[in-house]
């Protein structure tokens, strides 16, 4: 999958369901999702992230964050709770601008359409707080470890990166699917058979993706936390990384998905493709 064929899906979605294209969750589609409950779901995740990096020993700095994937502002807008500036990134024109149309954030966020393969729009060390959820799963595994080299890189010193993506499908028979499939065929039933304006593929990356990465960066990974609350058929691991020049903990185990998965949201997203972003 090219750049560009991955920007006109995401751009047809965005223009077609913005809402849930980015989080996909049962009686949602259509336009269908109610935008208070949509947004107050991104403050709760983005809040209880902070509490994990506080809980880590994890401060990083507050000038700025970058939302990687940040679709139509649902995390970034939250994001602008914690930090003075965010920058939200999407490679979607249609999205980037339903963001703009339904930013509350007083100026502190800022929307970037970003159509290359990866950050160069972003200075090095430029940015304290590199967040971006169930987006890197939608792109090619290339693709995806090339902007986990870039979130190191746009990372100040003692910053830190949290994404959360599909770390590996369920054993259901959808999630046997999606493992042994290949993605023309998948790619023809989403859209034929599910009904999607666009179709979205999903790749999963392991904590040993992570670590081989970030190998040569002088980031390193120190905590891996699954979170299985948004249902489907994938497991989702959020994963945390630490820039050098900070105080970084020792690595953490695996934390346990009941942890993350108890926290409040209004529904289990059922979509067989899981949510978008």
């Amino acid at each position: 999958m090219s750049l560009d064929q991955l920007q006109d899906d995401w751009t047809r979605l965005g223009a077609e369901d913005p809402l849930w294209a980015v989080y996909v969750a049962p009686g949602t589609k259509g336009g269908k999702w109610d935008v208070e409950a949509f947004f107050a779901l991104g403050r709760r995740e983005v809040d209880g992230v902070f509490a994990e990096l506080a809980r880590l020993g994890l401060a990083p700095g507050r000038r700025r964050a970058l939302d990687f994937g940040c679709g139509v502002g649902r995390l970034s807008q939250a994001l602008a709770e914690h930090v003075d500036e965010v920058v939200g990134v999407d490679i979607s024109p249609t999205m980037l601008e339903k963001a703009r149309e339904l930013d509350r954030s007083g100026g502190r966020c800022r929307f970037v359409l970003n159509e290359a393969g990866d950050l160069g729009i972003l200075g090095s060390g430029s940015v304290d707080v590199v967040y971006s959820s169930l987006v890197l799963q939608h792109l090619p595994p290339e693709l995806a470890r090339g902007y986990l080299e870039e979130f190191a890189r746009v990372l100040a010193p003692g910053g830190v990166a949290a994404f959360q993506v599909a770390s590996r499908p369920t054993r259901s028979l959808k999630g046997l699917v999606f493992r042994l499939a290949p993605w023309p065929l998948l790619r023809w039933a989403q859209r034929r058979l599910l009904g999607y304006p666009a179709p979205m593929r999903m790749s999963r990356m392991t904590s040993r993706d992570v670590e081989t990465t970030l190998q040569g960066t002088g980031a390193r990974l120190v905590a891996a936390v699954d979170d299985d609350s948004y249902g489907g058929h994938w497991h989702y691991t959020r994963y945390i990384v630490v820039a050098p020049g900070g105080t970084p903990p020792e690595r953490q185990g695996r934390a346990s998905s009941q942890v993350s998965a108890s926290r409040e949201t209004p529904a289990r997203p059922g979509d067989p493709a899981g949510p978008a972003a």
